[in-house]
């Protein structure tokens, strides 16, 4: 099965290692000639998405090149411990979160998927497709094509193959928050530890790193979206320092910041109503963009999912009609509990102060009930198998 992927992320990358993991031949595509140039801050994975790297034969090396994480705090923004949980996983599960710098967690995938043969081919940016019967042809803004048996479609939110195979599919917009991430040297900062402050104009997240480093982000809440052009790293950690001022701990990680990482603006998408067409098919955040600390997750148990229904089904076209179904109500799920946590992100000061007493009662005595069903996925083992027929 001739396969090319749009896009080089995180869910290219691991769709190319699944795929390559039942005979297909994968050719990956990527729009930047130097994508580590486009990668920001530190990401997590759940406990989901770590089975799915073992599945994947990575799930040392991301452990080897993040931070060990095993608790959650949460605090309101006068400084009061509102839960402290399980990070990413059961209480029962001796598999822990771990935290890295996107950058690294990528260098995992695509190590992996070179060594088992994929082809990464960079500085092409595709800009049509068309479909048959036979296959589908695949054009770039160099005038490059390439034909395959399947496409699949990993260019992130702003997906171009999304709109190709559906016209009329949403767009995204604007969710009312932003983030602003460093990295701090603090030496008091408890390690093992994701902690998470519901401040007064957005969530602060910060995490011992090793060494004294400590990894931020400040998640600002705000009707207007930023312009980020023309404003200096200086005046970036000036606003976000005003903005955290009356919450102690924020502020002192924010003081402390050695270096800065771009800007990102946080944009929510409707439910993506068409995920494939016959031969083509799309994942990650190309499909659905969940946050919730899930994206990386999710793109990793869309990649299995993917590769495990085309090894079982006869064609293509059912495989990828099998994944869609398989996949769909998990997403739903997740993209319902996403929509509460902007929520609750993007709260004002009266209903900020109702969350607070809500989430000391709640998070003792249910989170781990309302999550098990996050953390407990089991991702299904692939085999080197006959790829599928056309």
């Amino acid at each position: 099965m001739r396969t090319i992927i749009i896009g080089g992320g995180v869910a290219g990358a691991a769709t190319a290692l699944a795929l390559r993991q039942i005979g297909a031949e994968v050719t990956v595509y990527e729009a930047y000639e130097d994508p580590a140039g486009e990668i920001g801050s530190f990401v997590s994975l759940a406990t989901n998405g770590l089975r799915g790297l073992a599945v994947l034969g990575c799930l040392a090396h991301v452990q080897a090149a993040g931070v060990d994480v095993p608790r959650q705090r949460m605090w309101s923004a006068g400084g009061y411990l509102l839960g402290d949980v399980p990070r990413g996983r059961r209480s029962s599960d001796s598999l822990h979160s771990v935290t890295l710098m996107r950058a690294r967690l990528l260098a995992a995938l695509r190590d992996t998927a070179t060594a088992a043969g994929v082809r990464v081919v960079t500085g092409e940016r595709v800009i049509g497709v068309t479909e048959t019967a036979e296959g589908v042809t695949a054009e770039f803004t160099s005038g490059r094509r390439d034909i395959c048996d399947l496409l699949v479609a990993a260019d992130g939110i702003w997906s171009t193959v999304r709109g190709l195979i559906d016209a009329n599919a949403p767009r995204p917009e604007y969710a009312g928050l932003y983030a602003i991430s460093g990295v701090s040297q603090l030496d008091d900062v408890e390690a093992g530890v994701f902690n998470m402050t519901f401040a007064r104009n957005g969530a602060f997240i910060h995490v011992a790193a090793g060494d004294g480093e400590v990894w931020w982000q400040a998640q600002v809440a705000e009707r207007t979206k930023p312009d980020r052009h023309g404003v200096s790293d200086a005046e970036w950690l000036c606003h976000t320092a005003q903005l955290f001022q009356r919450e102690t701990v924020p502020s002192a990680v924010i003081a402390a910041t050695g270096r800065l990482h771009p800007a990102v603006i946080f944009y929510a998408l409707n439910p993506v109503p068409t995920w494939h067409s016959d031969r083509i098919a799309l994942v990650g955040d190309a499909a659905h963009p969940v946050g919730a600390g899930q994206g990386a997750s999710m793109a990793i148990e869309d990649a299995i999912a993917i590769a495990a229904a085309l090894r079982t089904e006869p064609t293509i076209t059912a495989g990828l009609k099998a994944y869609d179904a398989k996949r769909r109500p998990r997403i739903v799920k997740l993209l319902d509990a996403a929509e509460d946590n902007r929520g609750i992100k993007k709260a004002g000061p009266v209903k900020r102060r109702a969350q607070a007493a809500m989430m000391r009662l709640f998070v003792p005595l249910f989170y781990e009930k309302a999550t098990v069903w996050l953390y407990n996925y089991q991702p299904e083992e692939l085999k080197v198998d006959p790829p599928v027929a056309g």
